[in-house]
């Protein structure tokens, strides 16, 4: 097969089981001839950032849950074994007249391509676990161990307000998001 007859093809996979479904693929490239016409399995992922008891965790959830990525030439009897796998719904796209599944536009795999790579390489994207009117403690810097309550939230600095109870007077607070923790 040439590489050029390989096309870009979204599988809907059950939500959650996307990578029981690219280990599936990738055991049978490997183990029968299935790997001569699929040649890349992808999960879209994006790494994720959040705070809990102080301490920075890096998560990667799915950046499009539900959907597995191949890069394949389907003939033959391809498409119905990648239909048949486990945890596979069917392919996005097919109609159900024709059974042929419809491959992704070439614009539409390098911004899904570029967008996974772009979110990969960001940072300090966190999940802000915090709200207004919340109950924080201090966990850092001068103030540690006084309690407040958060007055803002600003995400794109990672910073919050929180108003602190200090000598009995409320004092403003301008903190980072790992500077405190929940109560």
């Amino acid at each position: 097969m040439s590489e050029t007859a390989k096309k870009w093809y979204v599988l809907r996979a059950i939500s959650g089981k996307e990578s029981k479904v690219k280990e599936y693929i990738e055991a049978e490239m490997r183990n029968s001839d299935l790997g001569q016409y699929v040649s890349q399995v992808l999960i879209p992922t994006e790494k994720v950032y959040q705070i809990r008891n102080g301490k920075k965790i890096t998560k990667e959830r799915s950046y499009l849950p539900g959907y597995v990525l191949i890069e394949a030439t389907l003939v033959g009897e391809i498409p119905h074994r990648l239909r048949n796998v486990p945890n596979v719904m069917d392919f996005l796209g097919a109609n159900k007249n024709s059974k042929e599944p419809i491959p992704l536009r070439q614009s539409e795999v390098n911004r899904i391509l570029g967008s996974v790579d772009e979110l990969q390489e960001t940072d300090e994207d966190f999940a802000t676990p915090y709200f207004v009117n919340e109950n924080v403690k201090v966990i850092v810097g001068p103030f540690s161990g006084f309690s407040g309550v958060i007055e803002e939230v600003n995400n794109e600095k990672k910073k919050l307000k929180v108003m602190v109870k200090i000598f009995g007077r409320k004092t403003p607070l301008e903190l980072g998001f790992t500077q405190v923790e929940k109560e």
